[in-house]
């Protein structure tokens, strides 16, 4: 305030609402990370570095690799020398460029909305992240994200856990219940819609009261952290912001101004219940994925066109909307601006001034564009239904000038160095608090209930209630998500996408955050998250550990004793001594430092403050996707060995861990990184093993310790475990529950000796162990000493380790559909998914029409909001077609004639954001339109032209049917029976058929992605569906595990009747399917597929067989 009135008194006149609101967001907390930045005195005596100072240091240890960091909107690292596949720009045409793939991350939070309003708040976090990927340099590509959730106790009704107690809440904010019932889907159903998979995450949840400076005090999370980040791609020359020439235009493109989310960064930066409950709920703002969509695929086209591209410059608009992000896109080029407020697109005129500026409407890009190629820009903007305007231009003189020509006044009008400036630095003179910390006392603890509790704690039990929502093929390029195995079991260590379509390289993500040992050794939780995210990547084909780099987001309750000092020592531990010893960088990060909340209840004050909390997320090239390991035990290779490799060395120390945690303790000594060393001799060793393929399956140690490891084993692996753990300690609950740093391995028992000697080799042969071997009784038996202690069928386990995912999915989709998962669980038979082919798919029968050089001509459909054209157009481009890029507006506006092409596929995604019904906007577009029906309607009557929808184009074709010939009996599409988004790994088996995109086929039974909200067939008019399949027009239908036709959930994840899911025209040149076989044409793009298969995906037969269809 000091520093305002000094300035404005320069100034000779009085701030402006406008301007106040606009300071208020640049410098809040949320936007400056002026703690970071801050001085600091610690128990009376001065540090040298602040605490960016220290993460910086990491930087200037290890720069190798990394190409952008601190600067930019995500941190640039580099990349492999492979392939984009990219559209020209002026013929449409997709093609390949060889080139370096450069990857870009980014991890953002977004707490305090997603406290408010969790679904708005998850979902705009998402949005937000996206967009920091997609405004990188002067254009990028969001490629893969991350989500994740730290909460207090959910108290799932009916089903209260003995270590959950209620201590109340603030009526402002929601139950930790109602932000994983709704947080969650509001995140998936962002990156759903944009079209980004997000395939990697975390869930803990933590209350309690725990010893404290103030005796027991309450740590928890009812300010919830809501994580969202990702990775993405970038092209070499779109590095680097670009210098704005003065008169440079700048632009607004996205969404309109509307008045939702006002005061987000100013909100977002003070504890929970402390401010205005009316500026909390103002300050939510609301999600469009859809014009999101619509903005990455102008920036798309801006990319491809490579020197031409017309972006200089480009910036998000979060937090403080259009105040912050135009300020800061002149700012970095050393400009000011002049600009006209009543030009911004705006869907509420009678907004303030004040709002126009500092509104937090979503979807908004702020771009700088070369003024010679603006009229480039807007033909992008308009082929995209993009909505943009030229809001002004950037000056030479320093000044920010912001016009409003219907009051003809200025209503900001500051020199850029009073905005983002240097305010006063901050002083942080804190102190350090000491406190009695009670051992665990494990006395009356019984392994089988601690077993039982454990498995059911959300920390450590199934997520796979956070993960079936999200689709985690589209792109066409995942091939690890959280799913593994054959019975799709969520327990990967590990994300990894693929570099492009036509190598073996990568990209890998995973996280690590240890936050309940904060509450004893801040410094140890923070090492150890850093840990965890090492084991968790090792599962990853990395060169070397020094191609890792970190996200570091931190979290805690400033001001809140002693937890300043605890944040300073656990930035020093990571910075100055952690990471330079492992030669790592964290080039990118973000703070949230209001982390606690506070209200009254029966007259006394309370608070809850969460633990210190770092969120670890490393990234890293990978030299060959094919070898990522997976903790799915294999049960095809002969007698196998599970190793034990204890970085713990046989510590065994359990403070903090989930054991004490569901005893409602927390102890007193914690896991920790002891030796950096043998750390990194663990990664590297795990790493060569790897190369050689030595290894069959891996899964690191965390929350839930070595019991959790072996149960997740058995059941990714559908296999019973035998355990011997007299070797590892000399006490059974610690060596069962500790979570110590380490990993189980298994291997083939004949190379057991040579795994045992490269731990030797690295100085590791005293804690690694030969701890057991599977067994065929298909329990987890677990002995000590010559006893067995425990022994459990394993389908039991599993059933109590899935049942608090089971319960909340059954209080948030369809109850039925929930109980029918969990009780398939119970079949102990099931043989998992089937595989059984009636062809060679490495019988390329497209190679002598290739061999011609004749390219048939195949559009690639799409309409606003479609997102799953680019995997579609390169799986018809291996099988022979040439494949163009044809938007809506391409046809309605004649710039394109469905004439000139010999196919036409209709693509997924979610055209008109499906306000319309899935699929019906996109149907009414060509119905109402004369020009563009006359083009399907002359289309679909040619005898050489043929035709494929898949999944939002299934629902739009099937709109059609009137139109297409021999298409009557197609049905409609609606909700899923689960009420819910089925993100699934499915089965199906493909009929005989007359479609041309089957032939050959009939007969196998396949696994293939699912990724729909409304895709139940209904079949009306008379028509039933039986007689559709007696008359053989059915061309694929989902099986269960034992290759039945199945209504049954979630074999059949929309309840289609008799499990029909893909339909065919008599003569058999249109097809319809809501599942994505586009998404599985090469093997690696699989969830999980046998062993033996080599290069190309079953699926690509279809693409191939449509190749010689044409001839």
């Amino acid at each position: 305030i000091d520093y305002l009135a000094e300035n404005y008194a320069e100034l000779g006149r009085n701030p402006s609402d406008v301007e106040l609101m606009m300071f208020a967001q640049a410098n809040s907390e949320h936007c400056r990370h002026k703690i970071f930045n801050a001085d600091w005195i610690i128990d009376g005596k001065e540090q040298p570095k602040s605490l960016f100072a220290m993460i910086r240091n990491t930087h200037a240890h290890a720069p190798e690799g990394i190409l952008s960091a601190y600067h930019d909107n995500a941190s640039v690292i580099e990349g492999p020398l492979a392939t984009r596949f990219l559209t020209d720009v002026k013929t449409g045409e997709y093609h390949y460029t060889n080139e370096p793939v450069h990857i870009l991350m980014k991890v953002e939070t977004h707490n305090h909305p997603t406290a408010i309003s969790p679904f708005a708040g998850a979902a705009t976090g998402s949005g937000g992240e996206i967009r920091d990927e997609g405004a990188t340099g002067n254009g990028s590509k969001p490629k893969a994200g991350l989500s994740g959730f730290s909460v207090s106790n959910l108290r799932i009704p009916g089903y209260g856990q003995p270590w959950e107690h209620d201590f109340g809440k603030p009526g402002r904010i929601v139950s930790a219940l109602d932000i994983m019932l709704e947080g969650p889907i509001g995140a998936a159903a962002f990156n759903n819609e944009f079209g980004r998979p997000n395939i990697t995450g975390y869930f803990r949840t933590f209350e309690m009261q725990a010893p404290g400076a103030k005796g027991m005090e309450l740590r928890g999370y009812h300010k919830p952290i809501m994580i969202a980040g990702g990775m993405g791609n970038i092209r070499e020359q779109n590095i680097n912001k670009n210098p704005l020439p003065e008169g440079t235009p700048i632009v607004v493109l996205g969404g309109p101004a509307m008045l939702i989310g006002l005061g987000g960064g100013a909100a977002s930066s003070m504890a929970s219940g402390t401010s205005a409950e009316n500026l909390d709920f103002a300050s939510v703002q609301r999600g469009n994925p859809e014009m999101q969509r619509r903005c990455q695929e102008v920036i798309d086209r801006c990319v491809a066109l490579g020197a031409e591209n017309p972006i200089l410059s480009i910036h998000d608009v979060g937090a403080g909307g259009i105040s912050n992000a135009i300020p800061e896109i002149i700012n970095d080029a050393g400009r000011g601006g002049r600009f006209e407020l009543r030009t911004v697109p705006n869907d509420e005129p009678g907004m303030a001034p004040m709002e126009i500026w500092c509104n937090e409407a979503q979807e908004r890009y702020v771009l700088a564009i070369a003024e010679d190629r603006l009229d480039n820009f807007r033909a992008l903007c308009e082929r995209e239904r993009a909505v943009y305007a030229v809001v002004g231009a950037a000056t030479v003189e320093q000044q920010l000038l912001v016009g409003d020509s219907l009051f003809d006044n200025n209503p900001v009008n500051l020199p850029m160095n009073v905005l983002l400036g240097k305010p006063p630095k901050m002083l942080r003179d804190v102190h350090h608090q000491t406190f009695h910390k009670p051992d665990l006392d494990l006395s009356n603890i019984v392994l089988t209930e601690a077993v039982e509790r454990v498995l059911r704690l959300p920390t450590v039990a199934s997520k796979a209630f956070l993960i079936t929502i999200g689709d985690r093929s589209v792109t066409g390029m995942v091939v690890r998500d959280q799913m593994v195995g054959a019975w799709q079991v969520p327990v990967a260590d590990v994300a990894v996408t693929s570099s492009d379509y036509t190598t073996n390289f990568g990209e890998a993500m995973a996280m690590g955050e240890r936050t309940p040992i904060a509450l004893v050794n801040p410094a140890a939780s923070g090492r150890m998250a850093i840990g965890e995210a090492l084991t968790n990547i090792a599962a990853a084909d990395i060169a070397d550990i020094r191609h890792i780099r970190l996200s570091a987001n931190w979290m805690a309750a400033a001001g809140y004793p002693g937890e300043d000092a605890a944040l300073f020592d656990t930035v020093k531990a990571v910075g100055e001594e952690l990471c330079p010893r492992l030669g790592l960088a964290i080039p990118v990060g973000k703070d949230s430092l209001s982390m606690k909340t506070v209200w009254q209840q029966d007259g006394e004050n309370r608070e809850m403050v969460a633990p210190l909390s770092l969120i670890v997320t490393a990234f890293s090239p990978v030299q060959d996707i094919r070898k990522t390991l997976t903790p799915a035990v294999r049960t095809d290779v002969g007698d196998t060995d599970l190793l034990l490799v204890d970085l713990g060395k046989g510590r065994n120390r359990l403070a903090a861990s989930a054991l004490a945690q569901v005893y409602g303790q927390v102890g007193h000594y914690a896991p920790d990184v002891d030796n950096p060393d043998a750390l990194k001799a663990f990664f590297e060793t795990v790493q060569d093993l790897l190369s050689d393929e030595l290894l069959l399956a891996y899964h690191d140690r965390s929350d839930g310790g070595l019991l959790a490891v072996l149960a997740e084993m058995s059941f990714a692996g559908h296999s019973g475990i035998t355990a011997r753990l007299g070797d590892i300690g000399a006490d059974l609950l610690p060596i069962l529950f500790n979570e110590e740093l380490g990993a189980v391995l298994q291997v083939r028992h004949c190379d057991t000796d040579a795994v045992l000697e490269a731990f030797r080799e690295a100085g590791l042969a005293h804690c690694t162990h030969v701890i057991g071997e599977l067994n065929d009784s298909d329990e987890l038996v677990l002995t000590f000493g010559h006893e067995t202690v425990f022994s459990a069928p394993r389908a039991s386990l599993q059933q109590i380790w899935a049942e608090t995912s089971y319960q909340m999915q059954a209080l948030r989709d369809n109850a039925d559909c929930a109980a029918q998962e969990f009780e398939r669980l119970a079949d102990a038979q099931d043989p998992g998914l089937p595989v059984h082919r009636t062809f060679d798919p490495d019988d390329n029968i497209a190679a002598p029409y290739i061999r011609t050089g004749v390219r048939p001509t195949m559009a690639i459909l799409r309409e606003q909001g479609v997102n799953g054209q680019v995997e579609m157009a390169a799986a018809f481009d291996r099988a022979g077609f040439k494949t163009i890029d044809v938007h809506m507006t391409d046809i309605i506006s004649g710039r394109v004639s469905l004439k000139t092409v010999k196919g036409l596929v209709a693509c997924g995604g979610f055209s008109y954001g499906d306000v319309l019904g899935a699929g019906g906007g996109w149907a009414k577009t060509i119905l109402m339109n004369p020009r563009a029906s006359d083009e399907f309607a002359a289309f679909f009557e040619r005898q050489d032209a043929f035709g494929l929808g898949v999944c939002n184009g299934c629902q739009m074709f099937s709109q059609l049917r009137d139109m297409i010939p021999g298409a009557a009996h197609w049905p409609r599409f609606y909700r899923n029976r689960s009420e819910q988004f089925e993100a699934r790994y499915a089965a199906v088996e493909v009929l005989e058929s007359p479609s041309l995109f089957l032939q050959g086929m009939a007969g196998s039974v396949l696994p293939i992605a699912v990724a729909h909200g409304e895709g139940r067939a209904v079949f009306d008019g008379g028509v039933a569906a039986a007689d559709v399949l007696a008359e053989g027009l059915v061309g694929l239908r989902y099986v269960d595990n034992y290759r039945h036709a199945t209504e049954h959930y979630p074999e059949n994840p929309n309840g289609s009747p008799l499990g029909i899911t893909g339909v065919t025209t008599a003569d058999g040149r249109f097809t319809i399917m809501m599942p994505h076989p586009e998404r599985l044409f090469r093997a690696v793009q699989h969830s999980w597929l046998p062993q033996e298969w080599g290069e190309d995906g079953a699926w690509l037969r279809m693409f191939r067989n449509a190749r010689k269809w044409v001839g």
